[in-house]
């Protein structure tokens, strides 16, 4: 079995199954070699983003809004089928349809553009100090080196935030919004569970119940994933069995690159 990252690297190369002028483009991509049956978010998000990306090539991906309909085999590769809705000189918008033999697992609304130039501000609160070598922490799901002082499986409470810095081994930057993406799925639910005394994001499917209904990114710079990324994030509410996140990612020297968003079912038992 390879190695998590040259797994994921490897996952990211869509094959093409068909493409014509007058139909969709469909890419297959293969599943992530996981310990659980089920298909991790992060790779749907990651796939979803390079599958727009080969549809639209002349164009960088700008947002992607995504919803899981339903879990995924990891037996089986996925198809993505991307229809093109406009693409334009500067804008393009496709849809994106991830399938199985069981039918539809998730969709995405993806919208391009090609880079124009324009003012350049930001007012977003500074980035820390990179973390030490001594705060590496280590999620199974995430191939790379991670650093952060909030511990989420910390079964005390506190305030629904959290922050990670991470940086990849040497990746083409072509990838950088895949691999972005991917990162943002893993932490929000166990942001929205600090405060809950009792609970963290390990006890899915054991302690309580949770899985992803949506997911939201936005690409405001370009950047890459090789240098230090800080994952600055909040959960602002949790109700009605649901749980509601946002974040954004900063280089090291503060620049904001992506933000992202996420609604979770979250279904605790009664206390």
């Amino acid at each position: 079995m390879p190695d998590l990252w040259s797994d994921l690297v490897s996952s990211l190369d869509l094959s093409a199954a068909s493409s014509t002028e007058d139909a969709d483009a469909v890419f297959e991509g293969r599943n992530l070699n996981l310990a659980y049956h089920r298909v991790f978010g992060g790779q749907l998000l990651a796939q979803f983003a390079r599958a727009a990306a080969a549809g639209v090539p002349d164009k960088e991906i700008k947002s992607l809004h995504a919803i899981f309909v339903r879990e995924g085999s990891a037996d089986e590769p996925i198809r993505y089928r991307v229809h093109r809705h406009h693409a334009g000189r500067s804008f393009a918008t496709v849809s994106v349809v991830a399938e199985q033999s069981k039918g539809v697992v998730a969709t995405a609304s993806v919208s391009l553009h090609t880079p124009e130039q324009g003012p350049d501000r930001q007012t977003v609160p500074a980035a820390p100090a990179l973390l030490s070598a001594e705060h590496k922490v280590q999620w199974d799901l995430l191939p790379w080196e991670t650093r952060a002082v909030v511990d989420l499986e910390d079964f005390g409470s506190a305030p629904p935030e959290f922050e990670f810095w991470m940086r990849t081994p040497e990746a083409d930057p072509a990838l950088a919004p895949a691999i972005a993406a991917y990162a943002t799925d893993l932490t929000l639910i166990g942001t929205a569970l600090l405060p809950q005394e009792g609970f963290t994001q390990s006890g899915n499917g054991t302690a309580f119940l949770s899985a992803v209904t949506s997911h939201t990114l936005w690409f405001h710079r370009t950047f890459r994933t090789d240098d230090w990324l800080l994952l600055r994030q909040h959960s602002p509410l949790l109700a009605h069995a649901r749980a509601y996140g946002r974040g954004d990612i900063l280089t090291e020297n503060g620049t904001l690159v992506a933000s992202y968003a996420q609604e979770a079912m979250v279904r605790l038992p009664e206390q």
